[in-house]
């Protein structure tokens, strides 16, 4: 660039850096009239688009910048960034590998490239990006945060703990923190809690604000079988979430109700499905969230053969695609009829697409996005060798387990007993028009059967996927993999049956679910 030039761009990173996205985009713009060649005037604009959320853009002029300027590493990692929120999750990690070993000197995009990792499915490859980030600025409390979230996917619980213990000395009034300290082990006392009781009567916040505070303080009292003191934080919290979700059930429920009038029997009958196709076959892992898919994922994907992806968004992506509903939201009544009435194998081929970055040498891989269990039906056309294993538990330990657990917005029907009540009933209702159309196709693993008697659940799992026992699989806790799920921590532990019948130490409090669940007929211990 010449001096003007220069100059120009001077300009635009003292906007950016004030926030004024009009003289930034003013500037990129007369950078790319006069200079079109030259990569800063894209670059910029690029984040201007960015800031503006309008990813599709942004994709376009980071990557004009790349063109004009291959070395830019900068624009190759915002270029990333943009594509996983386009979940163009495969070219991502081409632009990350291309340029990791080109961001030691910069911290900021180390720690962008690391959350780029981890937002791919890949904390194990984010973690040492996030740690040169910390050693580069230790002031900074995002990177060092950034490195105990991702410490806890990698199963380094000790250091996450000590990392949180550190920003709480220096903030002892971030909630989030406190929130994540608090999942990390089992509160022996109530220390922990009195400092958390003192943050919230210096903050003197309203209630939307604790949020993260009162799940936390909650699953503390818990710990220390305070069941009264427990309920009252949890039922803020959820009382909280749902004011702020702005929410009604009968979003939820037409899409319940949709999918199981759009994979009809006759739709059954009639829809071809896809070919079959080469490589790796999935075994879909589904159910509600927090009823064990994760631990039955652990084991199975501890097996010699089988692979794991964890939870992606791909199949709720390509059923989206395949509808052609343009629709901002994640999923509608209308993708779920649209998707139905296309050709299963445009779902197939979305959804392979997609996920082919993550698959390995393996014959079969494992997803297990709990969301998944809307489209059994589809899942059923698109991949006719993949297998389908729904996760069951008793209904009052799974709604509880569900209530008493922040899933930042998702599942939004969670947060409120009467939601969570009338939900399960029209999703019990949802898995018996699944059992009837799909048959022997499913496998029901019980989550009570699997922690009573590990080895005889896994065994008929296996048999089920065709599959040799391995002992191995049985000692999952001492895998290294990665894990982002709400139970991240929990695969660290053997197994367990300290969660079964917890609901009973709650039975007054839980009457409301309780009282739903006798009038519709739902059988729970």
């Amino acid at each position: 660039m010449n001096q003007t030039s220069e100059s120009l761009s001077r300009l635009a990173r003292a906007a950016m850096a004030r926030g004024d996205w009009p003289g930034v985009e003013q500037a990129a713009r007369e950078l790319i009239q006069h200079w079109p060649q030259a990569a800063e005037g894209h670059f910029l604009f690029g984040k201007v688009c960015k800031a503006a959320q309008r990813p599709n853009q942004a994709i376009e002029a980071f990557s004009a910048a790349l063109q004009m300027d291959p070395a830019r590493y900068d624009a190759g990692i915002e270029l990333a960034d943009q594509c996983t929120i386009a979940k163009d999750n495969a070219r991502s990690r081409e632009l990350l590998e291309r340029f990791r070993d080109a961001l030691d000197n910069s911290p900021r995009y180390l720690d962008m490239a690391a959350t780029c990792y981890v937002n791919i499915g890949l904390p194990e490859e984010a973690l040492p990006l996030y740690a040169k980030a910390v050693a580069l600025q230790p002031e900074i409390d995002l990177f060092r945060a950034n490195l105990a979230a991702c410490s806890v996917y990698t199963g380094d619980i000790d250091q996450a703990a000590q990392l949180y213990a550190g920003l709480l000395e220096q903030n002892p009034h971030h909630q989030r923190n406190h929130y994540q300290l608090s999942r990390l082990r089992r509160a022996q006392d109530s220390t922990h809690i009195d400092a958390m009781l003192a943050s919230l009567a210096h903050t003197r916040q309203p209630e939307g604000k604790n949020i993260f505070m009162y799940y936390a303080l909650g699953k503390e009292y818990e710990d220390l079988g305070e069941w009264d003191a427990a309920f009252s934080y949890y039922q803020r919290a959820g009382d909280a979430a749902t004011r702020a979700a702005n929410y009604t059930l009968d979003e939820d429920v037409e899409i319940i109700e949709t999918a199981i009038a759009s994979c009809s029997a006759t739709w059954f009958r009639e829809q071809q499905p896809a070919e079959v196709a080469p490589g790796p076959q999935p075994i879909f892992i589904l159910g509600l969230p927090r009823t064990g898919s994760t631990l039955s994922e652990r084991m199975l994907g501890a097996h010699s053969q089988v692979d794991s992806v964890g939870e992606t968004q791909f199949l709720p992506v390509a059923v989206r695609m395949s509808s052609q509903v343009a629709d901002h939201r994640q999923m509608t009544p209308a993708m779920i009829a649209g998707a139905a009435r296309a050709p299963s194998a445009d779902i197939a081929r979305e959804y392979l697409q997609r996920i082919g970055y993550r698959l390995g040498d393996e014959p079969w891989f494992i997803e297990k996005l709990p969301y998944n269990s809307l489209f059994l039906g589809l899942i059923a056309k698109a991949f006719p060798a993949a297998r389908m294993i729904v996760v069951e538990r008793d209904p009052m330990d799974a709604c509880f387990a569900m209530y008493k657990q922040v899933f930042t917005w998702a599942y939004k029907y969670s947060y409120d007993l009467e939601n969570l009540g009338h939900y399960y009933c029209h999703y019990a209702r949802l898995m018996d028009h699944w059992r009837e159309q799909l048959g022997e196709r499913l496998h029901f693993l019980r989550y009570e059967s699997l922690v009573a008697d590990p080895e005889a659940e896994l065994r008929r799992a296996l048999d089920y996927l065709g599959l040799p026992f391995e002992a191995q699989c049985l000692e999952f806790h001492r895998s290294r993999a990665a894990s982002t799920t709400a139970s991240s921590v929990q695969v660290r532990e053997k197994i367990h049956g300290d969660s079964v019948g917890r609901w009973h130490n709650f039975e007054a409090q839980l009457e409301p679910l309780r009282r739903i669940f006798d009038a519709n007929g739902i059988e729970y211990r």
